[in-house]
């Protein structure tokens, strides 16, 4: 009794206390404490446990350093104290000035430094022990695993002198915590003398990596074996049961339960109600509900959660309602309930009729504010909670993320880790998906972000696979690549996570690398893997290998998807070929997506009026077309030069469909009005925009600046731009080909001059052809190649054979002071007509040629490439860094608009007319000749023409009606009058 009131206490000095209380008590009633001081000590060593499991820590302290006698429990209870409570430092400072340390002395300083995540000291302080026993290595086998160093766990558990279960079991753990089952089970299978924790860490292991059949598989074997399953093996086996949705096992084990007397356990009881909840079956988990003896607090919340998750809310309101306490745990299922039905108020009140809220009530209210997306009222709960615990910050971390607020959510992650708390799985991975919806993340945060991962004590795949994907999203492509090889175990997502990052990054070659080794992994591809290959294809503009992925879809049996299908429409147009049309009329089911991707692929590869009829045939099957789906339409008027109709659809979208107009469908109206030579309209529509035009659209009208020949306006928009983007040296082009084509030298020189002065450089030409899984890259005028002079030889015989048919080199577009000689050679040498020359050396007769340019293909060399078309026979595709060229039999897909009218006088528009084949002259000769009358009668004529064959302005008109003289002229001499 004198240690009971001395602990009330605790300022006065122990000999104090035990005079005034020995003085105060009868000789009957108590010993004098010096006559049974080992009573003493142990009731004071107790007072010490107490104090330290409640958290009063100075407390403890003070009665330790008042006792008089302290033996080794007293110290190592201290010293486990100090690290249950994160007092680190104090646990070290009080270990050191202990003179008997023993084992255990040492054993807790080695548990405390592990479970405080110190492994180095913990490490630091095992090596020093002086002797160890199996307990010491447990603890420090324990640490390393708890924190998935599962390389140092095992060299320790080999070297092990002796080993116990708790030895086999600790290593089974770090290796099922880790998702490594295979080497789990395998060291399971070695173990001699397996316990009812062996059986339990393997089935949760395949539980947690859902692997629901190994995990009753494994119950199975260990019942058939003479074990007898205890409560923990029965709840962990019916998460599997859940995970199998099956109802049959159910009934078996809750028939195993019955003869082993396990039924009326209200846990397991509980376990098998809410795997019929979890499997669909509500009726049956009432039933099953209603037959039972025994209930607690979980039986209440599992079937009030369970109606209101079924839509039942009147039912769950029902159920609190006959429940015999209403405690904090049932209202706080109400509460959930009333939240997941919208009912935000009703929650409220309920949470405030709570007296005494836990924990989970608090972040049950937090999760209801967030789900309502009333992060505000969200954030005031999560600032009021007396305490939070690691879910609370994954609750207000997840539902900001999910809401958009990703600053704020990883500004939340930050303070998270400067607390000392480590986050779960959940808080990581939601502050992840907040960084995948942060197009650049700050190196600030991707620091914290890195540094949070590290510190997680149990990385599981999930984690891994979200963190390599958040790398390869911000671009760290090394980071992501070292993460990826640091994983202990790889899933499918693992390996699509890395190739989207390639793909994304337009390192196709490392994606396809990446793709064989899943393959020889053993490891087969799903829809999402194949999809980010498809984009890889689509990018390098390799149909060849589309068309293996294709065909794999169908070989693997996956499902012919609406993911799948998308990806492989925007994978053919983007390879310029054409049987992106037939994947899309096979599709089951499209999606907006997939309307949105063979309207833009029809319009980038020449089929305009075709977009259009997909683009009605869209509306009329019902689908309500978003923001892209008008992009891709204005895109296809724009190319196709069908003014009045873009007109019609970009007025449509804010009054028949509530779309406000962004930038991007202003550039492509800019650049509708712009090709067709309403250059001053577009700047009249640029000026009266609602929104703050971006360079996009000032580049439209440069560029259409750049066709027109138009320098006054041209020099004024460029003035602009260059503002906006100094160092983007297309605009620098762009005027300086302008003063090029109108002969003004002097303006040219010091439009270059300028870009030496800013350091901006120019984007070298080239064009690249596959053949037979090898890519060959030409430059112009390149000689490098090996096959170079064969390669030059047959490109000049082709122009020498191309001139009988016609062909003038159109030395207007050599943007260069030189005399007309060197501009023919200039011409002759572009990387597109190199890379031709070598494809039809390298491919059989009449069999299909693809380039890929990654500037805009030259007009000398579009003619070039029509003839040439047809004199060898053959379709050429060339590809661009606009659109796509399809050359059949003379003409090409684009219809020649992206290049009219360049109209130019006297001699230069002689040349340009003589790169006119029979069938065009022919073509205008009739459309015009009618009209030749008078000056107005033209000029009207032209202006009526349908919008299909690019209306120009009045002004273009006047130009053109000249033209139309040389035209006539040289049918004449043709002898095509």
């Amino acid at each position: 009794m004198v240690l009971l009131r001395c602990r009330n206490l605790p300022t006065c000095s122990l000999n104090h206390q035990l005079i005034h209380y020995f003085h105060s008590l009868s000789s009957s009633s108590s010993l004098s404490i010096h006559q049974h001081p080992q009573n003493d000590l142990l009731r004071c060593n107790s007072r010490i446990r107490e104090l330290l499991r409640n958290r009063r820590v100075g407390e403890a302290r003070n009665m330790f350093d008042e006792m008089a006698q302290r033996n080794s429990i007293t110290w190592n209870s201290m010293i486990t104290g100090y690290f249950r409570n994160g007092q680190v430092e104090e646990a070290k400072l009080l270990f050191d000035s202990f003179a008997g340390k023993n084992i255990r002395t040492w054993t807790t300083m080695v548990s405390g430094y592990t479970n405080n995540g110190k492994l180095e000291e913990a490490r630091r302080v095992f090596n020093l022990m002086p002797e160890r026993n199996v307990v010491s290595w447990n603890a420090m086998i324990n640490g390393y695993a708890k924190y998935g160093d599962l390389k140092s766990a095992r060299i320790l558990f080999d070297g092990m002198p002796e080993r116990d279960t708790k030895s086999w079991n600790t290593m089974i753990t770090g290796y099922s915590h880790c998702g490594l089952l295979r080497e789990a089970r395998e060291l399971f299978e070695q173990m001699q003398n397996k316990d009812i924790v062996s059986w339990l860490v393997m089935i949760s292991g395949y539980v947690r990596s859902n692997d629901h059949v190994e995990a009753w598989n494994m119950f199975s074997k260990m019942h058939h074996g003479g074990v007898r399953p205890e409560q923990s093996i029965f709840v962990v086996t019916l998460s599997a049961i859940t995970g199998l949705n099956s109802q049959t096992l159910i009934k078996m084990l809750q028939t195993v339960a019955i003869k082993t007397n396990f039924e009326r356990d209200v846990k397991v009881g509980t376990a098998i109600m809410n795997a019929y909840t979890k499997t669909g079956k509500l009726e049956l988990a009432l039933d099953f509900f209603k037959t039972m003896s025994q209930r607690n607090e979980f039986t209440w919340t599992t079937i009030i959660g369970a109606l209101s998750k079924s839509g039942r809310l009147e039912d769950a309101i029902a159920m609190y309602n006959q429940a015999p306490e209403k405690n904090v745990p049932t209202q706080t299922a109400l509460l959930t309930a009333f939240a997941q039905h919208g009912k935000i108020h009703e929650a409220r009140r309920i949470f405030e009729e709570i007296k005494n809220p836990n924990e989970i009530t608090w972040n049950a209210m937090v999760t209801g504010y967030a789900q309502s997306g009333m992060l505000e009222e969200a954030g005031m709960i999560f600032q009021s909670m007396p305490v939070r615990n690691i879910e609370s910050w994954a609750t207000m971390i997840s539902g900001l993320s999910q809401k958009g607020q990703s600053e704020e959510a990883l500004n939340l992650l930050a303070e998270l880790h400067r607390s000392g708390m480590v986050p779960n799985h959940s808080t990581f991975t939601s502050s992840l998906y907040a960084c995948g919806n942060i197009d650049s993340l700050e190196c600030r945060k991707m620091e914290d972000v890195h540094q949070v991962f590290n510190t997680m004590r149990v990385k599981d795949i999930v984690s891994w696979n979200t963190m390599v994907s958040v790398l390869s999203h911000n671009g760290k492509l090394v980071d992501a690549r070292t993460a990826f090889e640091k994983m202990p175990q790889r899933d499918i997502v693992s390996w699509t996570a890395m190739m989207s990052g390639y793909a994304q990054a337009r390192l196709g070659y490392l994606a396809f690398g990446l793709f064989l080794d899943m393959f020889a992994s053993g490891v087969n591809p799903d829809q999402s893997s194949l999809t980010a290959l498809l984009s890889t294809c689509a990018d390098l503009g390799v149909a060849k290998h589309g068309k293996q992925i294709h065909a794999l879809v169908f070989k693997l049996g996956l499902d012919f998807g609406i993911s799948i299908g998308n990806a492989l429409i925007f994978m053919y147009f983007k390879c310029g070929c054409e049987d992106g049309f037939q994947v899309f009329d096979e599709m089951p089911d499209r999606d907006v997506v997939s309307w949105n991707s063979i309207i833009d692929g029809s319009a980038e590869n020449g089929f305009g009026m075709k977009a259009v009829e997909l683009f009605e045939q869209m509306k009329s099957e019902g689908t309500r077309p978003d923001q892209i789906s008008f992009v891709c339409i204005l895109c296809a008027c724009s190319h196709a030069g069908f003014i009045d109709k873009g007109w019609a659809y970009f007025n449509s979208m804010n009054r028949d469909y509530g779309i406000m107009p962004l930038e991007p469908h202003y550039a492509c109206m800019v650049d509708l009005l712009g090709r067709a030579g309403h250059l001053y309209s577009a700047e009249d529509f640029i000026e009266n925009m609602p929104i703050e035009p971006d360079s996009i659209v000032w580049k439209a009208l440069l560029g259409a600046c750049r066709i027109h020949q138009n320098v006054e306006l041209g020099r004024r928009v460029a003035e602009k731009l260059f503002q906006l983007e100094p160092h983007n040296s297309g605009i620098y082009i762009l005027l300086s080909n302008i003063y090029a084509s109108l002969g003004m030298w002097k303006e040219v020189g010091e439009v270059r001059t300028l870009m030496r002065d800013r350091g901006v450089r120019k984007e070298p030409g080239f064009s690249w052809i596959q053949i037979k899984h090898i890519t060959s890259y030409f430059v112009n005028g390149d000689k490098t190649h090996d096959r170079a002079e064969e390669i030059f030889s047959t490109l000049r015989e082709f122009v020498e054979r191309l001139k009988e048919y016609g062909y003038v080199p159109n030395t207007h577009f050599v943007l260069h002071d030189i005399e007309e000689e060197q501009k023919e050679n200039a011409l002759l040498y572009h990387s597109e007509k190199l890379a031709i020359s070598y494809g039809i050396l390298n491919t059989p007769d009449g069999s299909s040629i693809q380039i890929m340019k990654n500037l805009r293909i030259c007009g000398d060399c579009h003619t070039f490439t029509k003839l040439l078309s047809k004199f060898t026979e053959r379709e050429i595709i060339i590809r661009d860094n606009k659109r796509f060229h399809h050359f059949r039999d003379g003409s090409c897909s684009c219809g020649d608009y992206w290049r009219m009218p360049i109209l130019l006088e006297g001699n230069k528009v002689k040349q340009l007319l003589m790169n006119l084949d029979v069938a065009e002259v022919n073509q205008m000769q009739n459309t015009m000749k009618p009209q030749l009358m008078s000056i107005e009668a033209r000029v009207a004529a032209w202006t009526s023409l349908p919008e299909e064959m690019g209306r120009p302005c009045k002004y273009c008109s006047m130009r053109m009606v000249k033209t139309m003289s040389h035209i006539m002229a040289i049918s004449m001499i043709r002898g095509n009058n």
